[in-house]
């Protein structure tokens, strides 16, 4: 079973590229959030695989994160989700916004996704939303750019957490009153927002 390839990128495209491996070339499909990852053609380059194999073919599948692979395999364990659906939602949504939209439930959001349905959204749903860890729901209610290092809204979460509250509930407590937070306010202030509200 191939993990993962590194050698000279030969060929780049949207969806594919060709990695050429002491003189062997393979070819990978590649979601879109990969592709940006991605040097320049003729340069060294490290590919993640999953190696999906069939009675009648077998394809490489490529990430440049072990996020995005991670990602692709919880796809996977859908019924009716092949990888070409999984590359598919990968490069319609960022992994962290497709987790978001996951753990919130959020079927409007993944059915947006070309090839997804409303039905097919709401199956990924129901059979992933429980299967990411604690950190990782927490992640999914942070804001998307945090350049100033800003973890109010995850600390706040956390502190919720210690104090009793599942981590389902924290996070969402949090989320009900993110739109008040201001520059000004404490971890404090939010988690009392957070239990008056």
């Amino acid at each position: 079973m191939i993990t993962f390839l590194e050698g000279k990128l030969d060929n780049k495209q949207l969806a594919r590229v060709e990695m050429n491996i002491s003189g062997v070339g393979y070819e990978v499909f590649i979601p879109l959030s990969s592709y940006d990852r991605l040097p320049l053609e003729g340069e060294n380059c490290r590919i993640l695989i999953y190696h999906h194999i069939t009675d009648v073919s077998q394809k490489l599948f490529g990430f440049c994160t072990e996020e995005e692979r991670d990602m692709f395999m919880k796809l996977l364990t859908i019924s009716g989700v092949g990888p070409k659906l999984a590359i598919s939602a990968l490069s319609g949504l960022p992994v962290r916004e497709l987790k978001s939209a996951l753990i919130n439930g959020d079927i409007k959001r993944i059915s947006s996704i070309s090839g997804i349905g409303k039905k097919t959204a709401e199956r990924i749903v129901v059979e992933l939303r429980d299967k990411f860890d604690h950190s990782e729901q927490l992640d999914a209610f942070a804001p998307e750019e945090n350049p100033t290092g800003d973890n109010r809204m995850r600390d706040a979460a956390l502190a919720l957490t210690a104090l009793g509250q599942k981590p389902d509930d924290a996070a969402k407590m949090i989320k009900n009153v993110a739109a008040k937070l201001t520059p000004a306010m404490t971890v404090e202030d939010l988690i009392r927002l957070a239990l008056t509200k």
